[in-house]
């Protein structure tokens, strides 16, 4: 069923000052809604966003990105990135797609990002809602950081991107998640690049998602799934706290929720968007 669904959204790319960026897009034609742009997590894609393009896509512009080095997205240039240098490419190709305003939409790592596009340049973000965020380590000790980051990547070594997908992929959903829902984690995550996720695991180690987020003025929800093992509850209601919110728990979901349960996530996306342009005047900026 996603496999089919996908093919109506296919992988587009573009040249932007940071490089070529992948991604997939619904409801372009939609231009008196708010944009919503999707960042997918560290063992993810633009793909598994394919349930949200196609109900969201009815209504509004939808777009997904493959994360520099994911798909054929251009790497960023320090092997050991941190969260400004993805916003930036995030920025960069949001330049070229001509969206000025958008609400983004984190899962997991592309919290971070998102995180930080909002930081740092406020005025293109009307609404961020962060998805069983990743707080990176950021402010952890050295020694935290480094073996946080080490072990991701002895996995990574070890076990390929095959291999992660199968050993990694029961740990994305609940109990509750149906085959087709772990099929299609199985899928995205078995199509990382290398290159790309190892440099991943740098941003995650280096970043902070509280200091950020503490630093945005504007609108922002945290949700999380109530059977997230990943980012546990505990975990995303510091996030909460940190964005001045309470946290939103997602029933019988787990850190994949949206990939698990479509609607209600799709219907999470949806509200937020509508309770930001209630409050927008004279129509949405774009």
């Amino acid at each position: 069923m996603n496999i089919e669904t996908l093919a109506c959204f296919p992988d587009m790319q573009i040249d932007t000052a940071h490089g070529i960026t992948g991604y997939r897009e619904a409801g372009a034609m939609h231009l008196r809604t708010l944009p919503v742009v999707l960042l997918h997590g560290i063992g993810s894609g633009a793909a598994s966003w394919v349930r949200q393009l196609d109900a969201l896509g009815m209504k509004r512009r939808v777009i997904a990105w493959d994360a520099p080095g994911y798909g054929a997205s251009t790497r960023v240039a320090s092997e050991a990135p941190n969260a400004f240098d993805y916003a930036q490419a995030l920025s960069a190709w949001l330049d070229v797609l001509d969206i000025t305003r958008c609400v983004l939409v984190g899962h997991s790592l592309g919290a971070i990002v998102a995180g930080s596009l909002a930081a740092d340049a406020p005025e293109r973000v009307a609404g961020l809602l962060l998805i069983s965020p990743a707080a990176g380590y950021g402010a952890a000790s050295k020694e935290l950081r480094e073996s946080k980051r080490d072990a991701r990547l002895t996995m990574l070594n070890e076990l390929g991107p095959q291999g992660l997908a199968r050993e990694r992929c029961a740990n994305m959903l609940s109990q509750h998640a149906d085959e087709s829902a772990r099929e299609w984690v199985r899928w995205n995550m078995a199509r990382i690049v290398p290159e790309g996720y190892a440099q991943a695991t740098h941003l995650l180690a280096n970043a902070d998602l509280a200091a950020d987020i503490a630093r945005f003025h504007g609108r922002i929800a945290v949700a999380v799934g109530a059977e997230d093992t990943i980012t546990p509850p505990a975990a995303c209601e510091r996030i909460a706290q940190a964005a001045r919110v309470s946290l939103q728990v997602m029933p019988r979901a787990g850190h994949a929720g949206y990939v698990e349960s479509p609607a209600a996530y799709t219907t999470l996306i949806d509200s937020f968007c509508q309770s930001i342009e209630c409050h927008l005047k004279d129509g949405v900026p774009q």
